[in-house]
């Protein structure tokens, strides 16, 4: 089963649930995933399907450090519980260790040097880590690498 699916399912279970939080969150996941479909006229494999969602828990994240700065806890309330929901349909996130030696062995790979080379790694990176870890910690892991 795709992970487009098990979304569209997990849709029908919070309606048939009347679980109301939880519907507007894989509804609003859905409407971007369509969204993309119609804008590109193609039809989204899971990876792409997983980089929709890293982008929506990013602005999740970025709007609950909005709404907790301007005292908003209703709002603050509202999104944790809609980023709950999209987590739950990212792979598991890779830990600081697992993504330095992933890093070393792009490092490797790509035959790369030092700093001028950071963008060819990260090309490389952004490919394999996708929806796997955040791409600042893995930037991180480039740049210290490459220092060496």
């Amino acid at each position: 089963m795709s992970l487009k699916d098990r979304i569209t399912d997990d849709m029908k279970a919070a309606m048939r649930a009347k679980d109301a939080p939880r519907l507007l969150a894989i509804r609003g996941l859905l409407a971007a995933v369509k969204q993309r479909e119609v804008d590109e006229r193609i039809v989204l494999d899971d990876a792409a399907v997983v980089a929709i969602v890293d982008k929506l828990v990013k602005q999740r994240k970025d709007s609950i450090e909005q709404f907790t700065a301007g005292g908003r806890q209703d709002l603050v309330d509202k999104e944790k519980a809609e980023l709950q929901v999209l987590e739950g349909y990212l792979p598991a996130r890779l830990g600081a260790d697992a993504i330095a030696a992933e890093v070393a062995a792009l490092v490797a790979e790509t035959g790369a040097s030092g700093a001028a080379d950071m963008g060819r790694v990260m090309a490389a990176a952004k490919a394999r880590f996708a929806g796997r870890a955040e791409m600042a910690l893995v930037s991180a892991a480039v740049k210290a690498a490459l220092a060496r």
